[in-house]
């Protein structure tokens, strides 16, 4: 087996540069990519980067591909009154779409980021028993990122590389300092990076060029409580910007974006017992592995920072339907549900 071609993602951040350095420790052909989407706030010092690292680092604009792929789904995806996640729209096209493949046209065998989970591929474990890529948290739980990338296919999985599969936030920042590391980007981002203001009707606007259209509040019993300035301020389980006088404060149960109307609820109200789900990635491809027709016991989390919760799924082909053991809180069609056992990850869907 001849040696391995690396290409690395970079972004200037932290996790990408240690992930980057270590690369370099371990691999003799190693280069970086950095990609801009045309939403940065101010460029990024890719000179500095290269005499920290001591390495190539090719830029790519990647904007066109980003607004049509990721910026336009996350519009669309609002415009139906539901909430997208688009990090994992990104990794799934972008990162590992597009991105892999300007790094194979380069020369690399594998792309490599700074995300903090487990890849177990040919390259990572070679004497592994298991003939199929797969994705396993981090050892870091709380940093786990593993959910961000459930959306990705096998195919992706058997190109790319997790650095920081090992490593705690505090053991990166400490190999950091320790060699002289320096971040180049801004603090780390915890929102949408194409929304810098935070406000996604004025973004939604701006984009699409039409205004939010006030609507009605209604609550469980059909009764009209209040009025709102625009369906797409909001997503299920908000509290926030409700403003309705009642005896305990209502949160966001339902979004009909064709009637401009908030559907509300108390919060005892707002837990589902079972969720229906859409366009299935299942990342264990044997044909005996699939649930389809069949139940699955699995953990599932619903959005990334939920704890997970034990539920049957049952599949039918790219669909299929969640049973919650405890009823759960704020499932939002257009999130991701991701399927877990122990530390594997099983396969992923879209809330519907």
């Amino acid at each position: 087996m001849h040696a391995p071609a690396i290409g690395v993602a970079v972004s200037g951040g932290v996790d990408s540069l240690v992930a980057a350095f270590l690369l370099r420790q371990q691999y003799k052909q190693v280069f970086g990519l950095h990609f801009t989407t045309g939403y940065e706030t101010r460029k990024t010092e890719i000179n500095r980067l290269k005499d920290q690292l001591k390495m190539d680092i090719i830029t790519l604009d990647l904007s066109e591909p980003f607004e049509n792929q990721v910026v336009q789904y996350f519009l669309s995806t609002y415009a139906r009154g539901k909430t997208p996640n688009p990090c994992m729209i990104c990794n799934q096209k972008i990162k590992f779409g597009v991105l892999l493949k300007q790094a194979q046209k380069q020369g690399a065998d594998y792309l490599a980021t700074g995300h903090y989970a487990t890849i177990v591929n040919a390259l990572t474990r070679p004497d592994d028993a298991v003939p199929h890529p797969r994705l396993e948290k981090s050892t870091d739980k709380n940093k786990d990122q593993s959910y961000f990338l459930a959306r990705l296919s096998c195919e992706q999985l058997s190109k790319i590389l997790c650095p920081l599969a090992g490593f705690s936030k505090y053991r990166v920042k400490a190999l950091a300092e320790k060699h002289g590391l320096v971040p180049v980007s801004a603090k780390e981002s915890q929102d949408i990076c194409f929304i810098h203001d935070k406000n996604l009707a004025s973004f939604f606007t701006q984009k699409t060029g039409r205004s939010p259209e006030p609507g009605p509040i209604m609550d469980i019993h059909g009764r009209r409580v209040g009025t709102h300035t625009g369906v797409y301020a909001f997503t299920v389980g908000q509290r926030r910007g409700i403003n309705c006088p009642a005896s305990e404060p209502y949160y966001v149960r339902r979004i009909d974006p064709f009637t401009h109307t908030l559907h509300v609820c108390f919060k005892k109200d707002l837990a589902q017992q079972q969720m229906t789900v859409e366009q299935l990635v299942w990342h264990d491809t044997r044909s005996d592995a699939r649930p389809d027709n069949t139940s699955l016991e699995v953990a599932v989390k619903i959005r990334y920072r939920h704890k997970e919760a034990p539920a049957t799924l049952v599949c039918q082909v790219t669909s299929g339907q969640v049973l919650f053991h405890q009823p759960q809180n704020a499932v939002t069609p257009g999130q991701a549900a991701v399927f877990y056992h122990g530390d594997r990850v099983l396969g992923s869907a879209i809330i519907q």
